[in-house]
């Protein structure tokens, strides 16, 4: 018996990848302010499924390091965690499980919320081509947006152990 097996992918199943591809295509701070503007519009919803699946007790060494950092030294860090620059603390991060990750900026987007890390400034407006993808993003299903974010923070840092 032979099966065909049908190669072509349907658009639905490509929005996930698609969105991920336009965030990586993103400068730095366009990528940092994009997961601002989805923490301030979905922040709530991300808590039950990022933390509950999370080891936060790996990552509060580092969190603790960011807050005691200058302000000026926190927006580095960020961006070279999404730069992939080689650091200390962006092999700390790193070596974070895929959902820890996803908490430790939950938890980094809580700090700038209250003022412990350099907040994103008010007049802050993203530009036109995140701004699209952040509508994109916004119309899928929980969770593929849980996805999308995922797989967005899951490739910053420095992994040591893959060097």
């Amino acid at each position: 018996m032979t099966y065909a097996v049908d190669r072509t992918t349907s658009p639905a199943l490509q929005v996930v990848p698609n969105a991920i591809a336009s965030f990586r295509q993103l400068s730095a701070d366009e990528q940092l302010g994009l997961l601002w503007v989805i923490y301030e519009n979905m922040g709530g919803a991300i808590t039950p499924a990022a933390p509950g699946a999370a080891r936060m007790q790996f990552a509060e060494g580092l969190l603790q390091d960011v807050k005691a950092m200058p302000q000026q030294d926190q927006l580095q860090f960020m961006r070279d965690l999404v730069n992939r620059i080689n650091t200390e603390h962006t092999r700390a991060y790193g070596v974070l499980s895929n959902n820890t990750k996803l908490a430790f900026w939950y938890q980094l987007a809580e700090l700038m919320r209250t003022g412990e890390v350099i907040p994103v400034p008010s007049f802050y407006k993203l530009p036109e081509q995140a701004l699209a993808l952040f509508g994109q993003i916004s119309k899928l299903e929980f969770g593929q947006q849980i996805t999308v974010l995922r797989q967005a923070v899951m490739e910053m840092g420095v992994d040591p152990l893959a060097a």
